[in-house]
């Protein structure tokens, strides 16, 4: 048995105006810079023995804040989705735009023009997330952290909680994470329970706070 914890990175400016951030690779903005050091500071995340995460600089920067000195190993499968023809852009600026309102449509389930469908994303995910499981067997510890993107928590608490719940049960804001306990079971596969939801102001939040 080990405990896990997935936190998402801090905020970016990009999050600030409600753009869908995939691939664009800006770094934190100060707000988020701050909130993470006041995390931080609360001792809301315990140091783990191994950190994994994104490579990409909001992850990068959010591990270094949250875990001084801790080194972090790159998942590169674990970045964001491609948004394609929405990145960067909020629904402000996307507004009048067909396919974007025929993905609003389908409850977000076609996949973004130019960019990846949610199937392809979730087992892109999954399979990032196989990659830490398989390196963390080899190890002898006791805690790891995974600093990656929302949609990358949603993607793999959707396939591997105990909790079953839809994609979207699992959606947290910037600087939030959950902690949980993964245990092997037969098969070789695993099972993610017992699992919490962090809060940076209140710490543990309840279960009906999850989406």
């Amino acid at each position: 048995m080990k405990e896990l914890y997935l936190i998402r990175h801090g905020k970016t400016y990009g999050n600030t105006l409600g753009r869908y951030i995939g691939t664009t690779d800006e770094p934190l903005c100060e707000e988020g810079r701050e909130a993470l050091q006041a995390i931080f500071e609360a001792g809301l995340y315990p140091m783990p023995d191994v950190l994994y995460g994104s490579p990409l600089k909001r992850c990068r920067e959010t591990g270094a804040i949250l875990f001084p000195g801790k080194k972090m190993i790159p998942v590169s499968r674990l970045r964001e989705c491609d948004f394609g023809e929405f990145e960067n852009k909020n629904y402000k600026e996307l507004s009048g735009n067909a396919a974007y309102q025929a993905w609003i449509d389908s409850n977000g389930t076609l996949p973004f023009p130019g960019g990846e469908s949610r199937e392809a994303f979730e087992e892109r995910c999954v399979t990032g997330f196989q990659e830490v499981l398989a390196d963390l067997k080899g190890k002898a510890v006791h805690r790891a952290a995974l600093v990656v993107h929302g949609g990358t928590i949603m993607s793999i608490l959707a396939a591997y909680a105990a909790q079953k719940e839809e994609f979207y049960h699992w959606q947290i804001q910037n600087g939030e994470g959950f902690r949980m306990l993964w245990d092997e079971i037969e098969k070789g596969g695993i099972i993610l329970h017992e699992i919490s939801h962090l809060c940076p102001d209140s710490g543990l939040c309840t279960g009906s706070d999850l989406r």
